[in-house]
């Protein structure tokens, strides 16, 4: 397996989320924030989940905090926004630290040093594509709607 897929997170039901299941899916890591600007994103991120997930694509929602304690919310809270509000499927972890000295494993693999995209993380709602084999395929800045079509092309090629 990949170190992608060695590692666990934690659900926001707080069950374990290992990411050892996703091998052979495409993967869109995502941090998310329910009281940002760029908080209608859900929607599209849904929509992505929903038409890809037959053919073996998932959005994984991350909450963070770090930017603007745009996710003060306690993660039941975070599950019944998402829920409630954009009618979110896909899978969505515990509240995580994606940049400085408490940044998660997951997004020191996917931007820390040695990285295929390194770099902090600029804002919520950054996207990477993870492909079938664990292997970091792309980056998407947060004002990268799940629409646009760039996203969408990159989806369809790791899918294909």
């Amino acid at each position: 397996m990949s170190a992608f897929h060695d590692l666990n997170l934690r659900a926001l039901d707080g069950q374990e989320l290992p990411l050892a299941p996703f091998k052979g899916q495409v993967v869109l890591v995502v941090n998310v924030a329910s009281k940002c600007g760029l908080t209608p994103q859900y929607a599209g991120l849904e929509k992505l989940h929903q038409q890809y997930r037959a053919q073996g694509f998932t959005v994984l929602g991350l909450p963070c905090n770090q930017f603007a304690e745009q996710e003060p919310d306690s993660e039941e809270a975070i599950r019944e926004f998402c829920s409630l509000n954009y009618g979110v499927t896909f899978p969505l972890g515990s509240k995580i630290d994606v940049n400085g000295h408490e940044r998660h494993p997951l997004y020191r693999l996917l931007a820390g040093e040695g990285a295929e995209f390194p770099g902090d993380i600029t804002w919520n709602f950054e996207k990477f594509l993870v492909g079938q084999d664990g292997r970091v395929l792309a980056r998407f800045s947060p004002r990268t709607v799940p629409e646009d079509p760039a996203l969408i092309q990159a989806i369809e090629k790791a899918l294909s």
